[in-house]
């Protein structure tokens, strides 16, 4: 008879949410084939700017149209073998999930969302060192917005994503120090 597994000892880091939870296709969004597709990408780093390797990132978004209700199947499994169906390839689910790379680097290919007001997505951060996930929101342009006008300049520009070239916005996310991203408290 083997001994069961010890406990994690209490000062080890993690979780290490990159090793399980990614999805094949997780940061693919945009149906394929789609001409309005835009990709957002950028690094998460860490208080002192280094990347973030082993960060897990959560978005959402409203579809073009401005609905929130988006289409399951994001997640969908095959109902007799149990493994990985994914999208439809023809449904906009507004859901996706990446995993950082070994350069803290994420990648999204969505749809431009159809937001009231400025367009955003929003994300939820999971990385090591973090008791809880962040929330924040990475605007695709600048404008007035309640959330932005809260903000001082130096503050409000950790929210705006930098458009690059076409259909191509970058947003890095800080998680402390000189930069820190501006992260969101729901109540």
């Amino acid at each position: 008879m083997t001994e069961p597994p010890l406990p994690t000892p209490a000062h080890t880091i993690g979780p290490f949410y990159g090793h399980a939870l990614p999805f094949p296709g997780g940061g693919d969004i945009a149906p394929p084939g789609r001409p309005d597709t835009i990709t957002l990408h950028g690094h998460v780093l860490d208080g002192a700017g280094a990347p973030v390797p082993d960060a897990l990132l959560d978005f959402w978004q409203a579809a073009p149209d401005g609905s929130l209700t988006g289409a399951p199947g994001s997640l969908r499994r095959d109902p007799s073998t149990g493994g990985f169906l994914g999208r439809d390839g023809v449904d906009f689910t507004g859901f996706g999930r990446v995993a950082t790379d070994a350069d803290g680097r994420y990648v999204l290919r969505t749809l431009p969302p159809g937001n009231t007001g400025l367009p955003y997505v929003a994300v939820c951060v999971f990385a090591r060192g973090l008791t809880h996930h962040l929330f924040t929101r990475a605007y695709l342009a600048d404008g007035t917005d309640p959330l932005l006008d809260a903000l001082p300049d130096e503050r409000r520009a950790t929210l705006i994503a930098t458009a690059g070239p076409p259909r191509t916005y970058r947003f890095d996310i800080r998680l402390q120090g000189e930069g820190e991203t501006v992260f969101l408290e729901f109540r």
